[in-house]
């Protein structure tokens, strides 16, 4: 099945170049595959983690990461996305949340004005308050799904005009790796009862795919790539998941 690795190798190079780690499309490409949904997630953590590793070492080398700002979003998303991934959810309620999720997410950031991409950090500023509490949301939400929930988060912060696009990029490249480290805690302790961890060792060949598409892709952002490209191709990227995911959705409840 040679066209998963590769898919999973373009997947990680173009979510990569936008700061994300492609965990929503992993999702995807391994429920199109036929995969259990109940080890899905692990896989896809596992992979978003290699990919947001390189990410957030590349981004912070170019001096886009900045700490301090980014605690605020991830001290409450960190504990919601282990319990996220430890909750149990049927096939069909995951798949229809991911799908219809993604959808409102690959929306907004599309149709967004390029005027409400210009940095206000007042605005960021007036919003700080509520950090935590959307951090937690959308730790939650991504632990359930088994992604990292960065594309969550950078619609939001593109809303707030939290910072430019490459920071915002980085910003969801450390909330990807952090969330992704407790989602796969959760789905660690979720499965270690169920004898499915072993029903992971055929995809190893997944790990090394993402690891050098990420690498490509990290590179890409970080130096190549303008901010309204990134905008656009994020967008693009999500509606396109968003769609696979709800035709299949679809199809399991009609």
């Amino acid at each position: 099945m040679i066209w998963l690795p590769l898919s999973f190798f373009i997947t990680a190079a173009l979510y990569a170049s936008v700061g994300f780690a492609g965990g929503s499309t992993y999702n995807a490409l391994l429920v199109l595959a036929g995969t259990d949904y109940r080890i899905l997630p692990t896989i896809a953590l596992f992979c978003n983690l290699i990919v947001a590793c390189g990410g957030t070492y590349r981004f912070a080398r170019a001096g886009h990461v900045e700490i301090v700002r980014i605690v605020p979003w991830i001290v409450t998303s960190v504990p919601a996305a282990w319990l996220g991934g430890y909750l149990h959810v049927s096939e069909t309620v995951f798949v229809g949340l991911l799908g219809l999720s993604l959808l409102a997410a690959g929306l907004k950031m599309f149709f967004k004005k390029s005027d409400e991409i210009v940095l206000e950090k007042s605005s960021a500023y007036k919003w700080k308050p509520l950090a935590p509490l959307i951090g937690m949301t959308l730790g939650l939400l991504a632990g359930l799904v088994g992604i990292g929930g960065g594309i969550f988060l950078a619609p939001v912060l593109h809303l707030l005009r939290w910072d430019n696009a490459k920071k915002i990029a980085a910003m969801c490249s450390v909330f990807i790796l952090v969330n992704s480290i407790a989602g796969l805690a959760g789905q660690a302790m979720k499965l270690s009862d169920t004898q499915l961890l072993a029903d992971i060792t055929p995809y190893w060949i997944l790990f090394p795919a993402v690891l050098i598409g990420g690498q490509i892709g990290s590179y890409m952002g970080v130096v190549r790539l303008n901010p309204d490209m990134l905008r656009i191709l994020t967008a693009l990227l999500i509606l396109y998941v968003s769609g696979r995911l709800l035709l299949r959705w679809y199809g399991m409840v009609s």
